[in-house]
């Protein structure tokens, strides 16, 4: 998977990057949390300080296309984004049998 960065823009008010990209892959859509992973390794920030907008895709693109939002600390995404989106972004909890 091959990630390119379209924009970074900075938003002082909220404390955060927000980063557009288009992730080109190969084969499967790659998960939300490898792309998450993979962008958070290449703007040197946290995972937990990543939330992840909807991604769009195309019908035959081997492309997805989203915006990033990095923000500078865990209380700053907290208090700015709605907790569900922060669910989403977290792993799956190991089902109890």
């Amino acid at each position: 998977m091959e990630i390119k960065i379209t924009s970074n823009t900075r938003n002082e008010l909220l404390s955060r990057n927000e980063v557009a990209f288009t992730a080109m892959y190969d084969g499967a859509t790659p998960a939300r949390a490898d792309i998450g992973a993979k962008i958070a390794a290449m703007q040197n920030t946290p995972v937990e300080n990543l939330i992840l907008s909807p991604l769009k895709g195309r019908f035959g693109a081997r492309a997805v296309i989203g915006v990033a939002r990095i923000y500078d600390s865990p209380e700053a995404l907290k208090a700015t984004e709605r907790e569900y989106l922060i669910a989403r972004g977290q792993p799956k909890a190991a089902e109890e049998e």
